[in-house]
């Protein structure tokens, strides 16, 4: 079985974690490291995809300013969409390649294991017909656990999936989640009725990621991929001065 490296990268501001994906993709496009699954958590944020519309965006930058709410567009998939304390954020840096070079194969992937992660909690998720992501029925109608928006440059994939543990709801009230008016999102604490350790749920979305793309788990820390992108810098740099 191949390998994965997971790194939990704790707390981490949007744009640092973005730029060590570009660090990742490049190092993976040259078959310098496995697939990698960077997991975080960001303060608040509010990312806005390709495909997003600022008109799915309800709060003034004057009060984005006082709320500590930083703004980002981005180059993943999807609309648009809130990041924070106590949602864990999965950037999978994946070649598809080496599983199958299908992006909407991809996507189900993600959904699957998040999926599976919250059943090991005891709750049943769904699907929804024409909208990505992590639904559950509620009494006031589906509500959104989990979003998804990725980015694929020549088969190696990166952004991914964001999934509501314990995530302060209110938050989402800026937007127009993921620009689906009249839906809602909910997290893993407000379905179960109780506080939920972060780190649990991690755990299990990574084994969960593990069995869905067929590969053996392997965390190292920041500081050990850090060395290993940096290795793979220096070899570049030596090869190109061997070429010259």
């Amino acid at each position: 079985m191949k390998t994965c490296l997971v790194v939990d990268l704790g707390r981490v501001e949007y744009a640092a974690a973005w730029e060590l994906q570009r660090r990742v993709v490049a190092a993976r496009k040259a078959g310098a490291v496995p697939d990698v699954l960077l997991l975080c958590e960001h303060p608040h944020v509010i990312t806005l995809g390709r495909n997003g519309k600022l008109t799915n965006l309800r709060a003034s930058s004057d009060l984005l300013r006082r709320m500590g709410v930083a703004l980002f567009e981005t180059d993943r998939g999807g609309d648009i969409t809130y990041h924070g304390p106590g949602q864990i954020v999965g950037y999978p840096i994946v070649d598809l390649t080496e599983h199958r070079r299908d992006v909407r194969w991809f996507v189900s992937q993600l959904e699957e294991a998040m999926m599976r992660a919250t059943a090991d909690f005891g709750v049943v998720t769904k699907r929804v017909e024409g909208q990505h992501g992590v639904w559950v029925d509620a009494p006031g109608g589906e509500e959104k656990l989990a979003a998804l928006g990725v980015h694929v440059s020549r088969w190696v994939t990166s952004h991914g999936l964001a999934y509501n543990s314990s995530t302060d709801l209110r938050f989402f009230d800026l937007i127009v989640p993921c620009g689906i008016a009249g839906k809602r999102a909910t997290s893993l604490e407000r379905i179960l009725g109780r506080a939920v350790n972060v780190n649990d749920v991690r755990s299990r979305l990574a084994e969960q990621f593990g069995a869905v793309f067929d590969r053996e788990i392997h965390a190292i820390s920041r500081d050990e991929l850090n060395e290993v992108l940096r290795s793979q810098h220096s070899d570049a740099a030596m090869h190109a001065e061997v070429a010259r």
